[in-house]
């Protein structure tokens, strides 16, 4: 028999498992941890078994292997991680009683470079072998037929920050806290980030109501220019701007340099710091039947600096 309170969730340790299980225990769910090794709060993939399922409504499945800026990594251990791990759970959801199956993927499964917006629409071509390990999985995903009683949901976000974050978004929080003037002003970019408060509302929100399987990109409702960035970072730390706006050709020959001498700032660094990446949530909003997500972005930033404030 389904308990319509009971979850199985993997990825539970990391970042985003975390903040999610926390928010979901709040609202009175029976959260199942699993993981590949069996912990006090959590069991071995080994140990998910058919009762299981058929004792849970859904699964999220957020556990998989993160994109390796270092590029140490092997292939096959993306496709592992990311696509056959993916295959088999929803093998194991597809054969039992459970309903829902939330699979949160990545907005790189799409596009590792964005021109105007990105929407659902945009057919697929990643580049790097972590896009394409997302990618694999949610085609699987999607080439099944799924039962009448059985609903997913393909969640695609993108740059997910909040409390216990530990990725850029930390970084240029010590750049600007020990007061380092922002040299990239006259760069004019705009990218789209998701304060974990509001993909757990999303989440929530799917697990609650019952809207139309399929894929859906997850993002704050306004992208953010690094410039702006850089001033709400300030604005949580009750400090002003220091954005230099020096000339865009001397930045990039600083940054080939930095390629060829190992500098903190090199190609890699300063396309990241610049590109577009807009994202919109058009979709998951109509769906969800709301015009504005719970979070503004500039309130999830302001949020995630201040929990980097000892």
């Amino acid at each position: 028999m389904v308990n319509n309170n009971t979850l199985l969730i993997t990825g539970t340790t990391g970042f985003v498992g975390l903040n999610l299980c926390s928010f979901l225990k709040n609202k009175n769910y029976d959260i199942q941890g699993i993981s590949r090794t069996a912990s006090e709060n959590s069991i071995g993939y080994d140990s998910l078994n058919s009762d299981l399922w058929n004792k849970s409504f859904g699964m999220i499945h957020l556990a998989g292997k993160a994109h390796d800026l270092n590029n140490t990594s092997l292939d096959k251990e993306y496709f592992e991680a990311n696509t056959e791990l993916t295959k088999k759970l929803f093998d194991q959801f597809l054969e039992s009683s459970s309903t829902k199956f939330i699979y949160i993927s990545s907005v790189k499964a799409v596009a590792d470079v964005v021109e105007g917006v990105l929407t659902e629409e945009k057919i697929p071509n990643p580049i790097t072998v972590y896009g394409k390990s997302k990618l694999a999985a949610e085609q699987y995903i999607m080439s099944k037929q799924l039962p009448e009683n059985k609903k997913i949901y393909i969640l695609r976000p993108c740059m997910i920050h909040g409390p216990g974050n530990k990725g850029n978004l930390n970084l240029l929080y010590k750049v600007v806290e020990k007061g380092i003037p922002y040299p990239l002003g006259a760069f004019n970019n705009s990218r789209s980030f998701l304060s974990i408060s509001n993909l757990n509302y999303i989440v929530n929100t799917i697990l609650e109501k019952d809207i139309p399987s399929g894929i859906y990109n997850v993002a704050d409702d306004n992208p953010m220019s690094t410039n702006e960035l850089i001033g709400t970072i300030c604005d949580a730390l009750h400090r002003k701007p220091r954005i230099w706006n020096l000339s865009p050709g001397f930045i990039k020959f600083l940054a080939k340099t930095g390629d060829l001498l190992h500098l903190p700032l090199n190609t890699f660094r300063l396309n990241k710091l610049t590109e577009n990446y807009v994202v919109s949530n058009n979709k998951i909003k109509e769906q969800l039947r709301i015009e504005a997500l719970p979070t503004t972005a500039v309130e999830g930033i302001k949020k995630t600096i201040q929990s980097f404030i000892r």
